[in-house]
């Protein structure tokens, strides 16, 4: 069985994210998406639990993909998940350049693990959890960046929109 992980924070969850999901789905038998726990992110929106909840509702309707989550290095977990790789998604240049490192770290530790690398749709491409996360503390329009159900949880978090 060919396993991919798909690691992220996913806080929140865009379109961006569903978009590589859904066309890493084909690459691989089964996708595990995963909410990394010690992220070095700034203060979250959402919990692990309520990203890892989201997910698991809006990917309910692929078989083959579960929701999980992961503490420490991507690489060890995809090892013990025997994954044969580990999927990142690409939106501007300037994500490449950290995502080079990742891949050449990854790669150094675990050289059967390979790192594949999904260009967002051109409709996503400027869609990020932080830009989401700014235009919702201003109660900006959501639409077309993130999924309905990820869009009425940000309101409830920020307290508008019910």
């Amino acid at each position: 069985m060919r396993i991919g992980i798909y690691p992220g924070s996913f806080d929140p969850v865009t379109n961006g994210h569903i978009d590589i999901i859904e066309r890493s789905i084909g690459l691989f038998d089964h996708l595990i998406v995963t909410v990394a726990k010690n992220t070095q992110k700034s203060k979250s929106l959402f919990s692990v639990e309520e990203r890892v909840d989201i997910l698991k509702t809006i990917l309910d309707k692929y078989p083959s993909v579960s929701v999980d989550t992961f503490d420490g290095l991507t690489v060890h977990y995809a090892i013990n998940k025997n994954a044969v790789a580990i999927v990142r998604g690409l939106r501007v240049i300037t994500d490449f350049e950290n995502e080079f490192v990742f891949a050449l770290t990854n790669k150094k530790l675990e050289p059967k693990i390979e790192t594949i690398y999904l260009m967002t749709k051109a409709e996503y491409s400027f869609v990020s959890s932080t830009t989401v996360k700014e235009v919702a503390s201003f109660s900006g329009c959501l639409s077309g960046m993130v999924p309905e159900l990820v869009a009425q949880k940000i309101k409830e978090k920020y307290g508008y929109g019910k």
